[in-house]
């Protein structure tokens, strides 16, 4: 018997795979955990019901929440990412020698440990010296650091449950203040098609807080309409010009950073309509 799974992503539409074997399926203090084994994506993490990553299209999440960032930024040491317990994120920020101190801090241990177990491909970061490690509250890390990082990209999760709080307008301010003079934050702000409300607010709060701000847009196979899009804020630095540092990529290269911030016009005419 066939054994298929379905992320139920709007009330209308899903996505459905045929599962090979169910790897992981717990209750954490903070959400339901499961790690499946799909015929098409490969191994799977799946978090309340909604897929975070998958061992076939990671690479792109992955490398665009943090390369653009990392390649605009001329010399990022110190780099801060929350949530994103998978360790995807932090595998591609480490790809750069600037770097001198990585650190994750991830709510829920057993993101990381269910990670490091089944997804080590994408956890392979983790183990890096330069990697630290917290599992601890993101919101409040980034509240007690004043002017420590380069770089904060901010892996979350959908907005619910325990990440609700990372698309608030607070969070973004303490970003701000947890950056140094010339820092830069991304945060993944959902899809153009179904979340266009949230992508509106997160959007305006980013540029409240920051001098530079864009967003930019990534396709993504196993997310909500395929479609994802992403959020930088600047304080000095221009987001769309990369420094082409030499690093190894499967998505992105020096012309996916310049594409990237080419919106369709119905996102551009989201984004006005926040600004009107």
């Amino acid at each position: 018997m066939e054994l298929w799974y379905t992320e139920k992503q709007t009330p209308n539409l899903g996505i459905t795979c045929l599962v090979r074997e169910t790897l992981c399926h717990i209750k954490t203090p903070f959400q339901d955990l499961a790690v499946i084994d799909t015929l098409q994506f490969g191994k799977m993490l799946v978090l309340d019901g909604m897929v975070q990553t998958t061992e076939q299209d990671e690479f792109v999440y992955h490398e665009m929440i943090a390369h653009i960032a990392m390649q605009a930024h001329p010399n990022p040491k110190d780099v801060l990412v929350v949530g994103g317990g998978d360790g995807g994120a932090i595998r591609e920020v480490i790809k750069y020698d600037s770097v001198e101190s990585a650190t994750l801090v991830e709510i829920d241990e057993a993101v990381v440990e269910m990670s490091k177990k089944y997804l080590p491909g994408i956890s392979v970061g983790l183990s890096d010296p330069r990697v630290n490690v917290l599992i601890a509250d993101g919101i409040k890390h980034v509240k007690e650091s004043v002017g420590k990082y380069d770089v904060i990209l901010v892996d979350s999760t959908e907005p619910v449950g325990p990440a609700v709080g990372l698309f608030s307008q607070d969070f973004y301010a303490g970003i701000y203040r947890a950056l140094k003079k010339d820092g830069m934050l991304v945060a993944q702000t959902e899809s153009p098609f179904f979340n266009r409300d949230l992508i509106r607010s997160a959007y305006s709060r980013i540029k409240s807080v920051f001098p530079l701000t864009k967003l930019y847009l990534a396709s993504i196979p196993t997310y909500p309409s395929g479609l994802w899009s992403f959020t930088v804020g600047s304080k000095c630095y221009e987001p769309e010009e990369g420094k082409q540092k030499p690093v190894e990529t499967k998505y992105y290269n020096s012309a996916v950073h310049k594409g990237a911030f080419c919106l369709p016009n119905f996102v551009s005419e989201l984004l006005e309509a926040e600004e009107r």
